[in-house]
């Protein structure tokens, strides 16, 4: 039965009751203008309106979901009967339909559809009441993920990823992690920033394998990584660090700093940390290691300032990786502006103002003085003497070689005689 139908059996059935309950012998009687048959009329009318109304509100309403892939066809059921009646489709509740067909069965086929395809369809029969509903969302299934992990300390690793395929619909994901030989343990998802946590892994394992299956309406895509965390391992960089003065030293800075605040220092290797420092506006870094927090540096430039950074790294496990340089960190050694010469003003930090090179000087100048008389006539004798010795050289090969050549020859003659004499002796 339609909802109209049901409406106006309802709205007969009230006036009955109503005409019935106020005529009716046995009934007290309505007082005033409400035992009227004009009153109850309207009444009757008003039902009759509120059913009308609540019956456009049921065909706004949406059956179901239904998903497709863009650029393809997509085929909208009108409902789950089988029974072969005319129907009409809407879109939005507009007749206006993307390029279709429609079956003989009032199956409504969209062809090759695009993101204008998308809406709530309904389905009508030809005295326009509503036989189904049907929501339509229009996108591409999974692909692979590209997957990346952060491993900041011992105790905690966090994976994300990107979609390598835009699908344009609601994903879920479903991740999990072991180690070699483990039961898979879950990587906790957050959807909103599309990452995974994973706390205290089986660290002592060389490989762990990640497992993320990225799931929607159209299918699901399941991505699997093998990972080495002892390699990943990256602390985060060092905090609050700082360079100051030494009253008294022009040339010395006290740079300090924190360990990381994600770092458990209680329940960690420790660290080892680079510091590297320069006059603002050179190119050139000086280094320093060191296992504690602060170091002195006893070679800074006298009346300039310094940039301070510093980075950090697992002490033990060689195969980790340096953490990110903190923050430059400007700091100027001490002066003592009592006896000093008056302040020079600095130009701004992008301009190079050093007119000296930082940089331990390794190459050597050609000197610009002439060479002193006295010292010409020892040269060009050298320079005779070498070429007398080079002449002898070379004449005493010659000489070895004539020699030799001539003895060459006079062993040919020897051994030719020697043939000819016993050949005459045969």
């Amino acid at each position: 039965m339609g909802v109209k139908e049901r409406c106006r059996k309802v709205g007969i059935c009230s006036l009955h009751f109503l005409i019935s309950s106020n005529f009716g012998g046995k009934r007290e009687k309505m007082p005033g203008l409400l035992s009227s048959p004009v009153c109850l009329t309207v009444i009757w009318f008003l039902s009759w309106s509120l059913c009308s109304s609540r019956a456009q509100i049921w065909t706004d309403e949406v059956s179901g979901v239904q998903y497709g892939r863009l650029d393809s066809n997509v085929t909208l059921g009108c409902g789950k009967s089988q029974t072969r009646i005319p129907v009409v489709w809407q879109l939005n509740h507009s007749s206006a339909l993307p390029w279709h067909n429609v079956t003989s069965d009032g199956s409504l086929v969209l062809l090759h559809v695009d993101h204008s395809a998308q809406g709530n369809y309904s389905c009508y029969d030809n005295q326009g009441l509503l036989l189904y509903s049907v929501k339509l969302r229009l996108g591409h299934p999974p692909g692979l993920l590209s997957i990346s992990c952060q491993v900041p300390n011992h105790t905690h690793v966090r994976c994300s990823w990107v979609e390598s395929v835009r699908t344009f619909l609601p994903a879920k994901y479903n991740a999990s992690f072991r180690g070699n030989g483990q039961e898979w343990s879950p990587c906790i998802v957050d959807i909103a920033h599309k990452h995974c946590d994973v706390d205290h892994p089986a660290f002592w394992q060389t490989i762990h394998t990640l497992r993320i299956t990225e799931a929607n309406g159209l299918g699901s895509e399941t991505t699997i990584v093998r990972l080495k965390l002892h390699e990943l391992l990256k602390p985060d960089p060092p905090e609050s660090v700082l360079a100051s003065e030494l009253e008294g030293y022009p040339q010395r800075l006290i740079v300090s700093w924190n360990f990381p605040s994600s770092w458990p220092v209680d329940d960690a290797f420790p660290l080892v940390f680079h510091i590297r420092y320069r006059p603002r506006g050179s190119i050139y870094w000086s280094e320093i290691y060191s296992e504690e927090s602060p170091v002195m540096v006893f070679d800074a430039l006298a009346g300039h300032p310094h940039q301070v950074q510093v980075r950090a790294r697992d002490e033990v496990n060689s195969e980790s990786q340096w953490s990110e340089w903190s923050h430059l960190f400007l700091a100027e050694p001490w002066e003592d502006y009592a006896t000093s010469e008056p302040a020079v003003l600095f130009p701004p930090e992008d301009t190079d103002y050093f007119p000296f090179n930082t940089k331990p000087e390794t190459s050597t100048a050609k000197s610009q003085n002439p060479v002193p008389e006295s010292n010409l006539g020892l040269v060009i004798l050298l320079v005779l003497f070498s070429v007398v010795i080079f002449t002898t050289v070379l004449s005493l090969i010659f000489v070895v070689w004539v020699r030799q050549r001539r003895r060459d020859h006079v062993s040919k003659q020897e051994l030719t005689s020697m043939v000819k004499m016993k050949s005459m002796s045969i």
